[in-house]
């Protein structure tokens, strides 16, 4: 059973180097890996699945990975649900495990915190707050791959 999991370990190391070689030689990727909650492996795995020409809108990315909530409403009476969980499940849970780290350590003056995060924290749960951040970074992450933009930071929070 140990060597089995030794063997496992070295698999592991050796997808983590290869992953790391491909992010230094992928601009997208580079350029994916400074929006605050998408790191190496989660730019590098967009960078290397996603075609944003493929999507009309940030808006439809995000419906496509599943990040958006289902609709219950009725009379004039905005109900929203659970997020629809449709597409991809690796990239939305790349997506939402990087904005569960950036809500963990926001608060007022740090790097990553934005103003909308802060006051978004203030209405609704740390994980309601998490998908909405990896809602919004899905669409950021479209503009970025279909425009070829950098990312540009919003205003910190004072």
């Amino acid at each position: 059973m140990g060597a089995h999991i030794e063997v496992l370990g070295q698999r592991v190391a050796a997808l983590d180097g290869e992953l790391a070689a491909l992010h230094k030689t992928n601009t997208v990727s580079q350029l994916l890996a400074k929006i605050p909650g998408v790191g190496p492996i989660g730019a590098i795995t967009m960078a290397l699945t996603v075609d944003a020409g493929n999507f009309e809108s940030g808006r439809h990315f995000a419906a496509w990975l599943g990040l958006t909530p289902k609709e219950h409403s009725t009379g004039g009476k905005q109900r929203m649900g659970k997020i629809s969980k449709a597409g991809n499940e690796r990239l939305r849970q790349l997506l939402v495990v990087g904005a569960t780290s950036v809500v963990r350590f926001a608060k007022p003056g740090s790097k990553s915190a934005s103003a909308w995060l802060l006051q978004l924290l203030q209405r609704k749960p740390r994980k309601v707050a998490a998908v909405a951040l990896a809602n919004k970074n899905a669409r950021i992450i479209w503009a970025m791959m279909s425009r070829g933009e950098a990312y540009r930071r919003q205003p910190i929070a004072a």
